[in-house]
This record gives C-alpha cells, sequence and structure tokens, in this order.
C-alpha cells in the first residue's frame, strides 16, 4: 500500500498509509495526540476522526481544547436533544440539527411545542446525558437508510439530494435511537458538560417559505455549568442591548409592514446616519476617493458580464423584472456601476489610481423569514468604494485601506480582529489569478504587522477578501467591513488603461466598505453602546433643565450660545427631579440645569450621563468643552472630572 501525505498547521508534512484515518494520523504524530482525538478539520472541513486522509490534505487534529471542539459538543447536544424530544413525544418528525456559532438548533415536524415544553425536554436531556452513553458511528447501505426513514419525507429528501450517489451513508447512534448524520461527534453523551434549552420559533424547511413550516428549538451547549452561566448572563445582556427595543425607545428608527426589510430612519436616527456619513467622507478624502453617484434602477444586462446577475438570480435575491420585453433590476450591488463610470473615459498609468467611493443602496430579496431589525434588511446602503489600479500599486492600496479601518474602529471603541476568506467552489478567473490576488493580500496584512485567520472556501466569487470583526463591549463578533481584491470583473467587462509601454491592461480592482451598510453599522453600534451614544455621535448632545418657567428665558439664551450643537430646552411642567431622570432615561449625555442663582450668575450646572455634577460653570468654557470633545470623537462625556 504506498502512502500519502498530509500538511499539518505548522506547515510539516507527514506520509502516512494510505486509507489512514484523521485518528491514525494523530497516532502517528504521538499515542498521547491519537487518543485525545476527537475530530478532524480537513482542508477547512470539520470532519469525523473516522474520515480517510488523502494525498495533499491540509490537516488540524481536534482534541478538548480546540476552538472546533465546542462545535462538535454542540453538534453531539443537539442529538441529545432530538432523542429526548422522541422520547416524550414520539410522533416528532427530525429534519436537521446543526450547532451554529453560539449553540446549536433542530427543526422539527409533527409535533406542536412551546416554551413551556422545553423544561421537560431538557430534564430528559439530562438524564442521557447522565447515562454516558455510547455515541458511536455506524455505515448503513443507502437502500437501508431510506427504509429507516420510510415514515419521514424530510430525511429521505436529504438521502435523494445530498447522498444520491453514496453506496453507504452515517448514522449516529447512542443507546437505542439513531439520526441520519456526517458528524463529527463527541464520543459520549457523557462528554457534554451543560446544556439549555432556549426558546422555540418557526423555520421553513430548507429555508423556503414556499415549503413547509417547521418548529425550530434552539439550544447551547458548554463544558461546564459555570461556562453556562456565564454564556446566560451575557445573554441578558444582549437582550437589554437589543438594537430593536433601544431603537423604539429612543423613537431612531421603523421598519413598518408596508416596507419589509426597508428601514424608515426617524429624525434622530438620521441625525446619526448623517455623521456617519459626514465622518466616512472625511476618511473617503483621506483616501483619495472621488464620490459619485449612481441608481438603484438598471437594466439586468448590466450585471450579466461580471456574473452577478447569475449568483443573485439563482439563490432568487435580485428584485428584476420585465418591462417592454427588457428585463429590468434594482442593484443588488454598486462595482458595475463604478466600473461603468471608470468606463467612461480612457485611462494612464499615470492616472491611477482612480478611486470612486459612494453611499450606494442595494436591494436583496432576502426570505421574510430571515429579515431582523438593523441586521437582516432587503434595502441597505453600503459606503461603498472601488479603486482602480495597477497590479504594483496593490500593496501600498491595501495598506493604506488596513490604516484607516484602524483608526475608524479605535474611533468606535472597538477591537478588531481580520480574517482572509479564500477561493470557493463558486469562484470565477483561473487559479493562477486568485493565488496572485490571495497572495498580495497576505503580503499587504503581514507587512501592517496583523494577525489573521484563514477562511477557506468563503471569498466571494470574484476575489479574496479581507473580512474585518468588530468586537464589541460585551464580547461578541460583528463582521463589518471588507476589503477585496478583484483581477476577474476587469477583464469581464473590459476595462483598460494605457500602460508605460503604451500597450492596454487592465486595471485591478479594489472593492472595499469601511462600514460595510449603514444600517447593520448602526445596529451594532446601538448595540455595543447600548444607546449611550458618544457626544459626537448622540441625535441630542445636550439638554437643558430650568428649574421653573422662571428660567426659560435664559435656558433659550444658551441654547442659542450652542448654537451647531444638538440642543433641547426640556420646558415641560416637571420637578427638576424628573427631568433629570428622563435626561438619563433618553440617554444625553450632558444636562445643563439652570436656576435663579445660575440665571443670575450668568452660569450653568453641568451634569453628564454617569450622574457625576460641575456647578457655576461659564457657559462658553462649557461650549469650549463641547467642541473639542465632538472634534476629537471622545468616546464618553469627560467635562466632569
Amino acid at each position: 500500500m504506498s502512502d500519502v501525505t498530509v500538511t499539518l498547521p505548522d506547515g510539516s508534512e507527514l506520509s502516512v498509509p494510505e486509507e489512514s484515518s484523521v485518528e491514525d494520523v494523530a497516532y502517528e504524530i504521538g499515542p498521547g495526540l491519537g487518543s485525545d482525538t476527537v475530530a478532524g478539520v480537513v482542508d477547512g472541513d470539520l470532519v469525523d476522526k473516522a474520515e480517510e486522509v488523502a494525498d495533499g490534505d491540509r490537516l488540524v487534529i481536534v482534541t478538548e481544547g480546540s476552538d472546533e471542539y465546542l462545535q462538535v459538543l454542540r453538534h453531539s447536544a443537539a442529538h441529545v436533544f432530538a432523542q429526548a424530544l422522541q422520547r416524550r413525544h414520539p410522533e416528532a418528525e427530525l429534519t436537521i440539527g446543526p450547532p451554529t456559532d453560539e449553540g446549536f438548533y433542530y427543526d422539527v415536524a409533527g409535533v406542536d411545542l412551546d416554551e413551556s415544553d422545553l423544561d421537560e425536554i431538557e430534564a430528559e436531556m439530562a438524564e442521557i446525558i447522565e447515562a454516558d452513553y455510547d455515541i458511536e458511528r455506524v455505515e448503513r447501505s443507502w437502500e437501508t437508510a431510506f427504509d429507516i426513514y420510510a415514515d419521514n419525507e424530510y430525511k429521505q429528501e436529504i438521502l435523494e439530494t445530498e447522498a444520491a450517489d453514496e453506496e453507504t451513508v452515517s448514522f449516529y447512534v447512542q443507546d437505542d435511537w439513531q439520526d441520519l448524520c456526517r458528524g463529527p461527534h463527541v464520543d459520549s453523551t457523557g462528554d457534554i458538560g451543560a446544556v439549555k434549552l432556549l426558546n422555540v420559533s418557526s423555520s421553513y424547511w430548507r429555508g423556503d417559505e414556499e415549503n413547509d413550516t417547521l418548529t425550530r428549538v434552539h439550544g447551547t451547549a458548554f463544558e461546564s455549568e459555570d461556562d453556562l452561566d456565564e454564556f446566560i448572563e451575557r445573554r441578558e445582556e444582549a437582550k437589554e442591548r437589543d438594537h430593536r427595543k433601544i431603537g423604539t425607545e429612543m423613537d431612531l428608527f421603523s421598519v413598518p409592514d408596508h416596507s419589509p426589510g426597508c428601514v424608515h430612519f426617524h429624525p434622530d436616527g438620521m441625525a446619526i446616519r448623517r455623521e456617519l456619513e459626514e465622518y466616512i467622507r472625511e476618511k473617503n478624502d483621506e483616501l483619495g476617493y472621488d464620490e459619485v453617484w449612481t441608481p438603484e434602477l438598471n437594466k439586468a444586462e448590466l450585471w450579466k458580464p461580471t456574473g452577478h446577475y447569475d449568483t443573485f438570480t439563482e439563490s432568487g435575491e435580485m428584485f428584476n423584472w420585465e418591462q417592454d420585453d427588457t428585463e429590468y433590476g434594482l442593484k443588488p450591488m454598486n462595482c458595475a456601476n463604478h466600473a461603468h463610470v471608470y468606463d467612461s473615459d480612457t485611462h494612464s498609468y499615470r492616472d491611477l489610481p482612480i478611486r470612486l467611493s459612494e453611499f450606494g443602496t442595494c436591494y436583496r430579496n432576502e426570505q421574510s423569514g430571515e429579515l431582523s431589525g438593523l441586521f437582516r434588511v432587503r434595502g441597505f446602503t453600503q459606503d461603498d468604494g472601488h479603486a482602480f489600479i495597477h497590479p504594483e500599486q496593490i500593496k501600498e492600496e491595501i495598506r493604506g485601506t488596513l490604516g484607516v479601518v484602524r483608526d475608524i474602529y479605535g474611533d468606535f471603541g472597538f477591537d478588531i480582529s481580520y480574517k482572509l476568506e479564500t477561493r470557493g467552489d463558486d469562484a470565477v478567473g483561473s487559479e493562477e489569478i486568485w493565488a496572485n490576488a490571495t497572495d498580495a493580500l497576505k503580503a499587504a496584512l503581514e507587512s501592517e504587522g496583523l494577525e489573521y485567520d484563514i477562511e477557506a472556501g468563503e471569498a466571494a466569487f470574484y476575489g479574496p477578501k479581507i473580512g474585518i470583526d468588530a468586537h464589541d463591549a460585551i464580547g461578541r463578533e460583528w463582521t463589518v467591513g471588507t476589503v477585496q481584491l478583484d483581477f476577474n470583473i476587469p477583464r469581464r467587462l473590459d476595462l483598460t488603461y494605457v500602460g508605460e509601454d503604451n500597450e492596454e491592461h487592465h486595471p485591478v480592482m479594489v472593492h472595499r466598505a469601511l462600514l460595510g451598510t449603514f444600517e447593520r453599522f448602526m445596529g451594532i453600534m446601538i448595540e455595543h453602546f447600548k444607546g449611550n451614544f458618544p457626544t459626537w455621535l448622540a441625535p441630542e448632545q445636550v439638554r437643558i433643565l430650568p428649574i421653573s418657567e422662571d428660567q426659560l428665558g435664559y435656558a433659550h439664551r444658551i441654547k442659542n450660545e450652542l448654537d451647531g450643537f444638538r440642543v433641547e430646552v426640556d420646558d415641560r411642567d416637571w420637578t427638576i427631579g424628573r427631568k433629570i431622570r428622563a435626561g438619563h432615561d433618553d440617554r444625553v449625555p450632558y444636562m445643563l440645569v439652570v436656576g435663579g442663582d445660575e440665571a443670575e450668575a450668568g452660569t450653568v450646572s453641568v451634569r453628564d450621563r454617569f450622574e457625576d455634577e460641575a456647578d457655576d460653570v461659564d457657559p462658553e468654557r462649557f461650549r469650549d468643552h463641547l467642541a473639542t470633545e465632538v472634534e476629537s470623537r471622545t468616546l464618553d462625556p469627560d467635562f466632569v472630572d
């Protein structure tokens, strides 16, 4: 039997006998690693430890200490849930039950469940975990599997669509229960330290609203009760930070039924959005971008050469229709329009880079069940930009963009991390082009001294991408800005420039969004700050609180002196205590209390959102401080020591 060679995470290569499994490779490395092996990651895919490796595979061994271990454990917890459910409700039909970033879910049919059912199912899960059943992988013939699911149309469809060419399929068996599954799983139910069922919702089979409605049960699992308790605490905090809740309380936005998935920004929400727009305009100016505007309505023909038309129509995401024998659409992205602007003139290498930016509104037909506040919408506005450069400019162009990205997220108080998304199955263009583009992004990241993770196969179809993740105040990660390198679209659209050799060449296209979309970023920001925006972003920066009606005139005079800032006078017939409480509830950074003494002395008493106070403050001194705080984009009010 010949050998095959696998590449390990440190770049070293190991030769093992043909037909070796992930676990066999681990034992080749060392007996301790072999006995600790839970699963493997082969070429980016999480697989069972019994999976055979092939020549040239990139292999990571997964043990309890690995990042992937929690995903394996949660997948097993989903099976424990399904077993417990069928013990309590034998009529339940199982469909799919994958792990997620925060836990797992299982979609089921044939049974009505609500929140009141979760405790008894959870108790049954605890018994299964306590019993410590071995979890065994068993290969069965395709025909046997189909017979096992004779009464389950969903599992039969999985077999027919995902395993039609397989002679055998894998089941995972624990005690007297089994489930069709590729795995991987932990060795026994007792390895699952702590579980919690979270909620019940509805879903559609295969995510298609034209299919059956199913019941989805969400849960989570951890290695220990302490880890679970921390998660529940973070989850409760996340509920308090929910941007939909805070957005309603602060009257920032709405997503009404007559505009599903399309956001209405109310005056206070628009004040925040305008600040963001002006901020990004400053950054675009710093990077040398020229702002353009392109229409949302275009002939569908515009997107066919780039490949966007096929991608978005096949997924059903494009809004398109026929009119006068011509197909039209709402743009799902801005790339092709910006390419048109570039192509409207001839260019020399001396003209490059040519950088175009736009606050471009796009539309994608997301499924109704997936829409969620500002996070998942149908209409969105990107702070989009495209730079047209020649190959020698790649490194500096990407470095300059990454430098501005670091500044931006520092101004919002986010820690950020980077991921490099590489060629996927739907990629267009040659492997050589992709390799060159990927190497260029790596070089830019490494020249900036930035650590990054590689997400194999996750890039857009036209080029590799640097994804930027923001880490918020409670530790959650949000994908926000992106920087993508594209050798393909300029060739497909025959975009050119005249080089030093007087020959025509195709430019390289850099796609970048600094915030991502305004909608999503505002949702993230609302939750990050819990509605307590920095003064420069706050829709109401200062509220003046006259103690009585006698000070109304003085209060308005102070407001006039603060012209240029967002200032309101609370002239309601309330006690000063009630006005102060209202200011805190409304998350106003600064309140200026003015009574008879202040009016007589020409001063104000300053209170910030932390309930710190400063008396006898000269209004001009406060104005100067406010101007400095807004200009420097300080994260917290800092007038009061």
